[in-house]
């Protein structure tokens, strides 16, 4: 019985010591929190997203003509689809995918002490706190702060 007790003891510890290390590795890395993709003809997307695959809209964002930029598809409680219209500047396809942080700048030093080169932070359309990376291939990688006034942070504290 003592051997199961300092085995499970032992077990807990190491679990708690891996759990600290992989947190600290990515310091201020939430989730991955959405994907985007550019589609060709924004009302049959939408249409099919909620209603064949089921996606609440949780948000969207219109340009001065009324039409859709932008629009957040909820997934799951914290997992977002971002559909955009393609243009000429952006292919159908996916166009990138969405990583949520705390701490923009002190998590743009960790990955820039990694090799990587973040772009510069802005504020989007929806108020949310931005900063691109481009891996190896080209896919950009958007790092993702929402402040409670953000249309993300509202969506993911359920006030939209």
């Amino acid at each position: 019985m003592r051997g199961l007790i300092l085995f499970v003891s032992g077990a807990m510890v190491a679990l708690l010591i891996q759990t600290a290390i992989a947190q600290s590795q990515n310091q201020g890395v939430i989730q991955l929190n959405h994907v985007g993709v550019a589609v060709d003809d924004m009302d049959e997307s939408l249409a099919f997203y909620t209603e064949t695959m089921g996606f609440e809209e949780a948000f969207r964002v219109t340009n001065d003509a009324g039409q859709v930029g932008l629009a957040y598809l909820r997934v799951s409680e914290t997992t977002f689809l971002e559909l955009n219209p393609a243009n000429e500047n952006r292919p159908a396809g996916l166009t990138h995918f969405g990583v949520q942080v705390e701490g923009m700048e002190s998590v743009k030093a960790m990955f820039e002490a990694r090799g990587a080169s973040p772009s510069e932070t802005r504020r989007g359309s929806t108020q949310a706190i931005l900063s691109n990376i481009a891996d190896p291939q080209g896919v950009r990688i958007e790092l993702s702060e929402y402040p409670p006034d953000s249309l993300q942070g509202q969506a993911l504290a359920g006030s939209l």
